[in-house]
């Protein structure tokens, strides 16, 4: 191959600002990053890229078991080492800090699927896995639909716990229902019988947890010891139930928020594809996800002029209307000179349930369906 015939890479940075535990099954750590190495390769074989797209990957442990110093320092080293976009930090309590950073010392376009609205500005792009302004207001939906006037909530000490119950509080008072119980719990796993005991005396309807997930890993078994089993609603928390057998168990039973519709065509078609190259089919929330992602970015890449950080940002600002792989049918990914959050529709989010092979999950309900 001649001189004037080969180009370096892309370099994009991803950032996962916590750390995967051992027992995380590794075809579902390969599913991480194999959407956009499959967008990307795709796009290279059929000519709409002139050149490949090397994945930097980082793994570092931020909030809420490690620090937000760590995330900062991580996403500087992929600056570092040229990446001309990143995707991370996703956690809210990490990525509202970087953003900081970002703006001040970076200046490279970010993404992140964090739900926090604070997370967005001038270089910092959300494909929100879920929003901490939204899904108050979807649980409510699905409380009232189900009948529950009375609940009772758990709140992790966390930025993710506060803001949720926050909007919580404006939705129920919306749906005409009652918060007749509040408690704060940790942002890890800690013994929460006593909460528990306490939510039980006030006798709700139905519970709603707020927060990163970590919080609730003992809850099932303190609901248990009291032999009470009421209706449980939970944000896209319920997506950490793929992470491992513990945090599958303790998302049973549970009405969560999730991306993944088995109607949306888009994301079918993307499985197709997936399965054909790599021999299994995942049906969840992260390779759809990860396809809308890379597909934006690649349009991104082949529009910016120059090629250069700024020259993405400003070319992630014309990606419109793009059809997505994750939520229900119809939805649209489409960012703008002022508009940061991607996937546009009610139907970004949708309601699901695990089912007890540990492997599954089934729909519950859709936002946005009247």
């Amino acid at each position: 191959m001649s001189y004037e015939s080969t180009a370096q890479p892309i370099k994009l940075g991803y950032l996962m600002d916590f750390r995967l535990p051992d027992v995380y099954p590794k075809e579902m750590k390969d599913d991480l990053s194999r959407s956009f190495e499959l967008v990307f390769k795709t796009a290279l074989a059929e000519g709409i890229i002139d050149r490949p797209v090397e994945i930097v990957y980082k793994e570092v442990e931020g909030l809420p078991k490690g620090t937000v110093k760590a995330v900062i320092d991580a996403f500087g080293e992929l600056v570092d080492e040229g990446c001309l976009a990143v995707f991370g930090p996703h956690i809210s309590d990490n990525a509202v800090p970087t953003r900081e950073a970002i703006e001040e010392r970076f200046r490279i376009p970010a993404i992140s699927v964090s739900g926090s609205d604070d997370w967005l500005g001038e270089w910092t792009f959300s494909f929100p896995q879920g929003s901490l302004t939204d899904e108050p207001i979807f649980w409510a939906d699905l409380l009232a639909k189900a009948g529950h006037r009375e609940v009772g909530v758990l709140i992790e000490h966390s930025l993710v716990g506060d803001t949720y119950l926050k909007h919580f509080r404006n939705a129920c008072q919306r749906k005409g229902i009652r918060i007749v119980a509040e408690a704060k719990i940790a942002q890890t796993a800690q013994n929460i019988n006593e909460v528990v005991k306490a939510m039980s005396d006030a006798r709700p309807d139905a519970l709603v947890h707020c927060g990163f997930g970590f919080g609730i890993v003992f809850l099932n078994a303190a609901l248990q010891a009291l032999d009470w089993d009421p209706p449980r609603y939970t944000s896209t928390a319920f997506q950490n139930a793929w992470i491992n057998p513990v945090m599958w168990q303790a998302f049973m039973g549970w009405t969560g928020v999730d991306q993944y519709d088995e109607a949306n065509s888009v994301g079918q078609r993307f499985l197709d594809e997936y399965e054909k190259e790599y021999g299994r089919r995942p049906q969840y929330c992260v390779p759809v996800v990860n396809r809308d992602v890379a597909t934006a970015l690649l349009r991104a890449f082949t529009d910016a002029h120059p090629l250069s950080p700024r020259g993405v940002k400003e070319a992630l600002e014309r990606v419109k209307m793009m059809p997505a792989a994750a939520g229900a049918p119809g939805t649209r990914v489409s960012f703008g000179r002022w508009t940061r959050r991607a996937w546009m529709g009610a139907g970004y989010l949708v309601a699901r349930q695990l089912d007890a092979d540990g492997i599954n999950s089934h729909l519950v309900d859709r936002f946005g369906e009247e």
